[in-house]
């Protein structure tokens, strides 16, 4: 790649210059302490990607932070005390601060972490080598562990060790075919050890909430094309262990028509298409997920008019049952019956209780309406008032 992976600039990191951020460099580095950008902020500032997170690693200890952040006038909140993390809030800005850690104890979902003032301890307890590079005030890059190479390459690699790093978090199973999804290199395929360690260690997924679950599997289903993620995770049996009965095929026709259309990715839709036994309980989708799942599956494996469906949910919940129905036939989704679903969405249905009383109430009220309503959409909304009316009185 012709980019300079030494150094970030403010172009690409406009975190660099925020007032905020460098009170909060100053004041540590004030106290004669290390202060670095790290993880994610930095990754996709090299990426050129943007990033919502900007978190900071330290060699002062948590107390120590507090008493130079408060010294310089800013806000410490003590929101990971135990694990090092400080909250600092700076022109109305929260950054978490972390002190160097590295492992002591690790039990597959939380660790027992000892405070360092080395950067390499720190570096070898994060999960991969593209998250543990690190950029000081100015943005000159640190790799303590070789991640510049990877991150160039758009290889998703473990930090040392794949199964030790999996077993010190389960959770990172799930965080690597993310991260491929959104960071990884498909050409080359991924790397032979993280799934030989994967395949090794699916027992313990198990051991992780259905919450933590949920969350990883909404980013990945939120990349753009998750499809090679997806397939691995099906052929090392990761799928199966997090979604039972779940299966890739209507999946990964749904990602390429929704790309034939050029749609945004809408995790739930493609969730929708992998199946699995009660799905939305296993992941603990929230209410409005849960209804949003139940009316495209409905619409999609029910024969639910797709008209019926924009109409009453939403064109975007219409066309992911749409995508669906056409990964079943194995058709290439039309953009103008796309462009007919969003005319369905806008529609106003052109009668109301007030147009059929005193003739009808309560219970036979609400029946008429739900007839004409059908009748409407049977139309294609072509029905006007007066004729739904009309109906009324045949």
């Amino acid at each position: 790649m012709d980019r300079n992976y030494s150094k970030i600039t403010p172009e690409d990191a406009p975190w660099l210059t925020l007032p905020s951020a460098r009170a909060v460099c100053d004041a540590i580095a004030g106290g004669g302490h290390q202060i670095f950008y790290v993880g994610g902020c930095v990754r996709n500032a090299l990426l050129r990607v943007p990033t919502s997170d900007v978190d900071m690693a330290t060699s002062a200890t948590p107390a120590e932070v507090i008493f130079l952040v408060e010294a310089a006038g800013l806000k410490p909140v003590p929101t990971g005390i135990d694990h090092g993390t400080i909250t600092v809030v700076s022109g109305g800005v929260g950054y978490e601060v972390t002190t160097f850690r590295r492992d002591v104890e690790t039990d597959g979902r939380r660790a027992v972490v000892a405070f360092s003032t080395d950067i390499s301890d720190d570096a070898r307890r994060r999960d991969f080598t593209m998250n543990a590079l690190y950029a000081d005030r100015d943005g000159q890059v640190f790799d303590p562990l070789g991640g510049l190479d990877d991150l160039s390459d758009r290889r998703v690699r473990f930090i040392e060790n794949a199964d030790d790093r999996i077993r010190e978090d389960y959770l990172r199973t799930l965080r690597y075919f993310r991260f491929h999804a959104w960071y990884g290199d498909t050409s080359e395929g991924m790397d032979a050890d993280a799934l030989s360690a994967i395949g090794s260690n699916l027992e313990g997924l198990e051991t992780l909430s259905s919450e933590r679950v949920g969350a990883e599997i909404h980013k990945l289903l939120d990349a753009v094309d998750p499809s090679t993620a997806l397939a691995a995770m099906a052929q090392t049996g990761v799928l199966g262990a997090i979604l039972p009965g779940s299966d890739i095929r209507f999946a990964l026709l749904m990602i390429h028509g929704s790309d034939s259309l050029t749609l945004t990715p809408d995790w739930v839709g493609r969730l929708v298409s992998l199946g699995g036994v009660a799905t939305p309980e296993k992941l603990r989708l929230s209410k409005a997920e849960q209804r949003k799942y139940e009316a495209i599956r409905s619409a999609a494996y029910e024969g639910i008019p797709l008209l019926e469906t924009a109409y009453e949910h939403g064109v975007g919940v219409a066309t992911q049952a749409y995508l669906i129905r056409c990964a079943i036939a194995e058709n290439i989704p039309d953009v103008l019956l796309v462009e007919g679903l969003k005319n369905a969405a806008a529609q106003i249905f052109p009668v109301s209780a007030k147009h059929l009383m005193p003739m009808y109430q309560g219970a036979a009220l609400g029946s008429r309406l739900a007839l004409l309503k059908q009748a409407w959409i049977a139309s294609k909304f072509k029905l006007s008032q007066k004729e739904l009316l009309a109906l009324h009185d045949t």
